[in-house]
């Protein structure tokens, strides 16, 4: 422990290395639930490309597993610290250093919180879609490092699709260039692509190239309530088959509504079964609203409710964006999934995942990125009662066992972590498995970056 101290201190400044247990102990895990941590032997804040450079030079020649760490607002463990390793946080390498509104391109460090590049593209007219939840606190490293996604994903696509570059500090700290900073470019194996979602466990990314699109118009939003969610699906399979492009597709089932309801005192009716939210940020938004509003009405809407206005918008968009805090009100603890299936079978999976509510006797809401299949099933439990937690630890896993019996995969943004360790080898198979493996082994031969993940 003093000779890792005594070397990490040879190349950081003195406030970049954190040793009070008290301290490394709230960097030992993220938000996910049901996932072991470690104890950190230190926590080290580099600010610098160079001092990410010596951090793993020193921990390959000490054999000393390092966790990297964004803003720890994972929902998969992905982050949670092994037993004595140096906790790499990357928090303090948070500079944007360029954006390029001729190449369309922003280049930024790890660090920068997605909502401070988001403000900063848009002053240059200039949008930077992905957008996750946490976007006021999550960082770009995080969301490359889980390939997270969000709310815009069913038009703009996921955050691999827009990172066109990265320099990578390998294990033994020599520093990889991949990618490019042009609109196209072919050269090689897809580095780039394999880092992406790869949760630490092959390098840290230290900077990177992402793409950025012009800013969209203002976009216009509609609410509609259904029956039931089998007809709210149905109405999002018309809306994609019809080929329409929305900006956003949300829905909500009805234990969601009813939290939201209770918390946000919203006044949507009792009787609303599942609600849908569509927006369009065309250059007629209004026509596009009427016509997906006639789809809904078709599938069985009881009420189709569109906004004239970007202040309407806002307030139709309120709960869902509330839904999680809603839902985590309902309980102590929450247990988020994210199961994401074919648009074709959104309602057999609402349905199922109502049925395993009933057969755990659980409540769990259910919100939906619903133009991309993306659902994310919020059991709500009593951590302190152990029965109702061990039942809510075996609904997750039959809602695992769902998506994939649906032609689904584990996670479609939130990545695998410790939580899904045992999803992801079901999912490969054993020689996808294997291979993956191999790749771990070819960048990581020490195994010392993120053990324990993915794996």
């Amino acid at each position: 422990m003093d000779d890792l101290q005594t070397r990490l201190r040879a190349g950081l400044p003195a406030d970049a290395i954190l040793t009070d247990p008290d301290v490394t102990a709230s960097y030992a895990h993220d938000m996910a639930s049901f996932c072991d941590a470690g104890t950190p032997a230190v926590v080290v804040l580099p600010s610098t490309v160079d001092q990410v450079q010596h951090i793993m030079r020193t921990a390959t020649e000490l054999r000393v597993p390092v966790v990297p760490q964004g803003a720890r607002t994972g929902l998969s463990g992905a982050a949670n610290a092994s037993e004595g390793c140096i906790v790499l946080s990357l928090t303090r390498m948070d500079r944007i250093l360029e954006i390029s509104p001729v190449d369309r391109i922003a280049v930024v460090e790890p660090g920068v919180i997605n909502a401070v590049l988001s403000r900063a593209v848009a002053e240059h007219g200039l949008y930077y879609p992905p957008d996750p939840s946490s976007w006021e606190m999550c960082t770009i490293g995080g969301n490359i490092g889980t390939a997270s996604g969000g709310l815009c994903c069913v038009k703009y696509g996921v955050t691999a699709e827009y990172v066109l570059g990265l320099d990578v500090v390998l294990a033994d700290g020599r520093l990889l260039s991949t990618g490019r900073r042009t609109a196209k470019g072919v050269a090689g194996y897809d580095l780039t692509r394999l880092f992406v979602g790869s949760e630490g466990t092959l390098g840290i990314v230290v900077r990177a190239v992402l793409a950025l699109r012009p800013r969209p118009p203002q976009q216009l939003v509609l609410a509609a309530e259904f029956p039931s969610a089998a007809a709210a699906c149905d109405a999002v399979c018309a809306i994609m088959e019809r080929g329409h492009t929305p900006s956003l597709l949300e829905l909500m089932d009805r234990t969601t509504v009813q939290a939201v309801n209770k918390l946000g005192r919203m006044g949507l009716p009792e009787s609303t079964e599942a609600l849908l939210l569509a927006a369009f940020d065309t250059p007629d938004p209004a026509a596009d609203l009427a016509a997906v509003g006639d789809l809904c009405t078709a599938a069985g809407a009881t009420q189709v409710v569109p906004a004239e206005d970007a202040a309407e918008s806002e307030m139709l968009l309120k709960a869902r964006r509330m839904s999680l805090t809603a839902l985590e009100a309902v309980k102590s603890a929450t247990m988020i999934d994210d199961v994401c299936v074919p648009r074709s079978r959104l309602a057999a999976m609402l349905d199922g995942t109502a049925a395993i509510a009933a057969t755990y006797d659980l409540t769990i809401g259910v919100c939906v990125h619903a133009g991309d299949g993306n659902t994310h099933p919020v059991v709500c439990f009593d951590h302190t009662d152990p029965d109702e937690s061990r039942r809510a630890r075996a609904s997750f896993d039959e809602i695992m066992a769902l998506g994939l019996e649906l032609g689904g995969t584990i996670t479609g943004e939130h990545g695998v972590g410790v939580l899904k360790k045992e999803w992801l080898a079901r999912e490969l198979g054993p020689v996808g498995v294997e291979l993956q493996r191999g790749i771990k082994r070819t960048f990581d031969p020490l195994g010392i970056l993120n053990p324990g993940k993915l794996f």
